[in-house]
């Protein structure tokens, strides 16, 4: 892939995971990132417009919209992901086909309010469970047979931190394409 492709599919870099227990200090940004984000990415697709939340992002990416519906599912499925982490040993969570889920009929069919306003209210009972947890939580795992890897808890924050804030940057590309 060309650095070009490359930067317009991760216009903020690929994530990087940590490899140990996070401390609170570096805990708490990523928070904020994931208490953030729904405000961020409504006043994105304000400044985007209707028109062009049509038009994808880069060539052969998603939509705008389709990127918002995405987020929305994303993040869903993360906040059951933890959900279940804490509540079962290890659990092996179930993958989803992202680009068929963004193609499905409801994708085009919702106004983006609808996703931007589950976020809202997701977001505010993700991060009030996240804030709750002990150190002793946060090391909690699952396993994700597509990746064929394990994930703490604090790797999955901070995955899902980096993944609101790579599909902003998307939103904030169509903006930038005036």
């Amino acid at each position: 892939m060309a650095a070009s492709e490359d930067t317009l599919r991760y216009p903020i870099g690929r994530p990087q995971l940590p490899e140990g227990p996070l401390p609170t200090a570096e805990r708490t940004p990523l928070l904020q990132q994931l208490t953030d984000l729904p405000a961020q990415l409504t006043a994105a697709a304000r400044a985007v417009g209707g028109e062009r939340l049509q038009l994808p992002y880069r060539p052969g990416g998603w939509t705008g919209r389709q990127v918002i519906h995405h987020v929305a599912d994303s993040h869903m499925n993360c906040y059951f992901r933890f959900r279940l982490a804490l509540t079962e040993d290890n659990p092996t969570i179930r993958p989803y086909d992202e680009q068929a889920w963004a193609e499905l009929p409801d994708v085009a069919a919702t106004p983006i309010t609808v996703s931007l306003t589950l976020l809202e209210a997701l977001h505010t009972r993700w991060v009030t469970l996240l804030q709750h947890l002990s150190d002793a939580e946060w090391q909690r795992t699952f396993y994700h047979p597509g990746t064929e890897r394990t994930f703490t808890l604090d790797q999955a924050l901070a995955l899902y931190a980096w993944h609101g804030q790579h599909h902003l940057a998307h939103l904030k590309s169509l903006i930038a394409a005036d």
